[in-house]
């Protein structure tokens, strides 16, 4: 039988996979949130729709342990800031501010202040690739929730200078048709409309989701890697569907491309529905049943699936199951530590499938601890 193990809170919490099988009926209504922890013995996991948890099930709780064990770890390089480690920087700021907890906020932001004096070498290029330019929406986060100027100029130098020297469509010169660039142009543009209002910024955005969405996407609703290579990778169909759902969270649906870009949405939600394990996680190749499950990818998709629930743009009763599922196997992969276990190494794009079968799987990445903040954000936003 297949079990996840919480080995986070020990071997007396196994689960077995036949008992996340959620009844659909339960998140035809929505309960009310409960305020009070829920014994495992009194509400089974597969019981409370996305409001109610078990004790030590639930997102305040271990979103706050993730993002505690963020603060002292070490930068992901030695020599610059990259997009994993902002990804677990911006998650964990989103995670206080939605918790009111103003004392992690400051801490969070004294681990940013050496940035603007000793470790200024550390932050990346400017309007050169994809991967450095998503450093912006951490400046941009920050202030949203200071008002502090020198954080909005460093992170709008970073969106507009990607955007600097644009082609005949409109799109970025650093537009090169991979699906991880579906979350790093999207962030960073978004980002900069959250924090000044300004329109144009989504316009962007937009208009290279829709491009890469023509471009990548398959009649089955997930995305190839490139356009020259033909598998469909877990953490990169996760870029895509947390891109996504960032993006419509504020792009007004009468924007020209809003309903290009739901579509896609809805398509790919569909699609992962089937493909989703009976344990609630999915694999490195999703459509690949020989290879493992692999938690980034789980993480993304549970995130992207979280918000299209409590947005109304998914159906409760068939997909808030497969979001409460996805949580809890996220949560299996938690080790004593809090750390992500289970996540796929740092990944380019190659027309090789061993490639793919035979990447390295990381304990504590980045890439992985990133996804559990952004869902653990998306069950708490309301």
């Amino acid at each position: 039988m297949t079990q996840l193990t919480r080995r986070r809170f020990g071997s007396a919490m196994l689960l077995a996979a036949p008992a996340l099988a959620a009844a659909p009926s339960l998140f035809a209504q929505a309960p009310k949130q409960s305020d009070t922890p829920v014994s495992p013995l009194s509400t089974p996991l597969s019981e409370g729709g996305l409001e109610t948890w078990p004790k030590g099930w639930g997102p305040k709780e271990l979103g706050k342990a993730v993002a505690e064990h963020f603060i002292p770890s070490k930068h992901y390089h030695d020599d610059r800031i990259v997009y994993p480690e902002v990804c677990a920087w911006y998650g964990s700021l989103e995670l206080a501010r939605l918790t009111g907890d103003n004392d992690l906020i400051h801490r969070l932001q004294a681990r940013f202040e050496p940035l603007f004096s000793s470790e200024a070498a550390l932050l990346p290029p400017k309007g050169n690739h994809v991967d450095f330019s998503m450093f912006g929406s951490l400046p941009l986060e920050l202030y949203i929730l200071t008002k502090e100027k020198r954080y909005l100029d460093l992170g709008l130098s970073y969106a507009d200078l990607q955007w600097s020297k644009p082609d005949a469509q409109g799109l970025t010169a650093e537009t090169r048709f991979w699906i991880d660039d579906m979350y790093m142009v999207t962030i960073v543009q978004v980002q900069a409309f959250r924090a000044t209002g300004d329109t144009r910024y989504l316009d962007r955005a937009a208009t290279e989701m829709a491009a890469y969405l023509d471009k990548l996407q398959q009649p089955n609703g997930l995305f190839f890697h490139a356009p020259d290579v033909p598998f469909f990778w877990g953490r990169g169909n996760g870029w895509f569907a947390v891109g996504m759902s960032e993006l419509l969270r504020d792009l007004p649906a009468k924007h020209p491309h809003h309903a290009r870009i739901e579509r896609g949405y809805r398509t790919m939600m569909q699609s992962l529905l089937r493909y989703q394990t009976k344990a609630g996680s999915w694999r490195q190749l999703i459509d690949r049943e020989e290879t493992w499950p692999e938690s980034s990818a789980t993480g993304m998709f549970a995130s992207a699936l979280i918000w299209g629930v409590r947005k109304g743009m998914l159906d409760r009763a068939t997909y808030g199951p497969a979001a409460r599922q996805a949580w809890l196997a996220l949560a299996g992969y938690l080790d004593q530590n809090n750390d992500i276990t289970q996540v796929c190494e740092g990944t380019n794009k190659l027309n090789d499938l061993n490639y793919y079968l035979l990447r390295k799987r990381r304990t504590g990445d980045f890439h992985g601890q990133a996804p559990l903040l952004w869902c653990a954000a998306a069950l708490l936003r309301t």
